[in-house]
């Protein structure tokens, strides 16, 4: 099932299909399992995972079709996805975790919670929204990227991601975070498009009964803060912050990502220093 490489794991969440997970901190703190954006692998948490991995147990791993993951024939549903979460934890001997999801993770997150409430003390929705219309935007970029490769989309998807002032500021970041977007497999992008063209959450908002934080960057294009207080309107209890970032705000943001999601899980699993 589990075979460690270089500190990452190889864990089979479906038979033959295989996904790439990094676990950090201590077994016995609280569990923090973090799911990346389309076109990102784990490496888009290094700012979260070096400002918290000393109070947490910080599981994240790369989407099937993502990264050194398996990239299994798609198109992907929201289903496998989540299910994909579910069979990480169920690896690592993680009965119940705090879940930290931005973009396409935000999604799945929302999925988990509205089906597996009781395996999460605290859901983190970033950068995301309950759906992504319109569905042919997604399906014009999965032919898209595979008829000219992902390199076609880089341009366009960087400037979503950045903010034009941290891009000038941080060039080598900004330039690892667009070589990891060019390295993801045409086939997994294309397959997990689908997903989005596809996805409904709104409808099951409702059915999330554990607390969820919704984090949301001023400058995102892509998931505007008005797309987070649709999902905050839809889920009782919710909260919602605003950062100073694009799309990527776990990257642009960090401190002050880091800070509201210590601060949120710390109300459920006990003080946070």
């Amino acid at each position: 099932m589990v075979g460690a490489s270089q500190q990452i794991m190889r864990v089979e969440v479906e038979p033959g299909i295989r996904l790439a997970v990094e676990a950090a901190g201590d077994a016995d703190k609280p569990a923090l399992l973090l799911s990346s954006s389309l076109a990102a692998d784990m490496t888009m948490w290094d700012e979260i995972v070096a400002r918290a991995a000393d109070q947490f147990r910080i599981v994240r791993y790369d989407a099937r079709g993502h990264g050194r993951s398996d990239v299994p024939a798609g198109p992907y549903t929201i289903e496998q996805l989540g299910r994909d979460a579910l069979a990480i934890m169920d690896a690592l001997d993680i009965g119940r975790a705090a879940f930290c999801g931005l973009s396409l993770g935000g999604l799945t997150g929302m999925w988990l919670g509205a089906t597996h409430s009781e395996r999460f003390g605290a859901l983190v929705l970033a950068n995301t929204a309950a759906s992504f219309p319109p569905a042919r935007m997604w399906f014009d970029r999965a032919e898209q990227v595979r008829a000219s490769g992902m390199q076609s989309l880089a341009d366009a998807t960087i400037e979503r991601w950045l903010t034009k002032a941290y891009r000038e500021s941080h060039p080598e970041r900004s330039a690892a975070l667009r070589a990891t977007l060019e390295g993801t497999p045409a086939e997994g992008y294309a397959a997990c498009c689908k997903v989005l063209a596809t996805t409904d959450m709104q409808p099951h908002l409702g059915r999330i009964n554990c607390p969820v934080l919704v984090i949301c960057g001023a400058h995102d294009p892509s998931t505007p803060p008005a797309r987070g207080e649709e999902i905050m309107a839809g889920i009782k209890g919710a909260t919602m912050v605003t950062l100073d970032a694009a799309h990527i705000s776990a990257v642009e943001a960090a401190d002050a990502f880091a800070a509201e999601v210590k601060k949120f899980v710390s109300r459920i699993t006990g003080p946070v220093e």
